[in-house]
């Protein structure tokens, strides 16, 4: 693995600077950048891969799909979600989130340094990259989880954690819940409008003298049909043939292979 570098070899000419950081590409993590993002703030998902969704055969636990849905299809769709909402990708591993000035930096295992004033941690079993940070505590469980608040805070400000790393129930719809709940939080700890981040039908506010709500919008007809429209053909291209990639094992039956 390469050395991680130190504050002094790096320059802030060097530094890609976000606004928030979610380490993890799973679903959690996902569902959090979705929101983030949409609301405006500069996101980057860290994924160094390996969701263990991908090991599911088929996943019919997830509200929405009543026969199920192919799970690897699920992540990719969600990811398309995640960028269509301005997420950045960065496909690699993290290995250390430090403080540095009035955020924190994040380091990774191609030595790469970058700069987030959130830092959201959504890996499933992979702690260690928090370790540096005072105040955010982990805790024994049979496995290691971040102890959290309420709402996905740890004990440092500016930190976060969701899905199954906060200790949650190993299920994709708690997951993407929790990941969504915890981007509320955040947006609710950086004082921005939020409401319901809904989209009403021409008139639900107005017509009642009321504003439209910060993260709200109010739609007429002809664009609800246009947006129905569009949702009917992309679903259809998603589900017009089965996905070509088959469930990941286990690694310690397939090293048994």
């Amino acid at each position: 693995m390469p050395e991680e570098p130190t504050e002094d070899e790096s320059t802030k000419d060097e530094f890609t600077e976000y606004d928030v950081a979610i380490v993890g590409g799973g679903v959690a993590g996902l569902s959090a950048g979705v929101y983030t993002a949409r609301h405006g703030l500069e996101t980057a998902i860290f994924d160094g891969g390996g969701s263990i969704l991908r090991r599911n055969a088929h996943l019919e636990n997830v509200p929405g799909f009543p026969a199920g849905v192919n799970s690897r299809l699920f992540l990719d769709m969600l990811s398309d979600q995640a960028a269509q909402a301005g997420c950045t990708f960065r496909e690699t591993t993290v290995t250390a989130v430090r403080e540095a000035g009035d955020g924190f930096a994040i380091v990774t295992a191609a030595g790469e340094s970058h700069r987030a004033a959130y830092v959201v941690a959504a890996t499933k079993n992979a702690t260690d990259y928090l370790e540096p940070l005072p105040g955010v505590e982990l805790v024994d469980r049979g496995k290691t989880f971040v102890e959290i608040d309420d709402r996905g805070r740890t004990g440092k400000e500016g930190v976060y954690a969701a899905g199954r790393i906060a200790g949650k129930p190993h299920q994709t719809a708690v997951a993407a819940g929790h990941g969504t709940e915890v981007a509320v939080a955040l947006l609710e700890d950086d004082d921005r409008p939020f409401y319901h981040d809904w989209v009403a039908p021409e008139g639900y506010f107005t017509g009642r003298d009321r504003d439209v709500p910060p993260g709200c919008e109010e739609i007429d007809e002809a664009e609800r049909r246009e947006r129905e429209d569009e949702s009917l053909e992309v679903m259809a291209e998603y589900f017009e043939s089965p996905h070509d990639e088959k469930p990941e094992q286990h690694p310690s039956v397939a090293s048994e292979d």
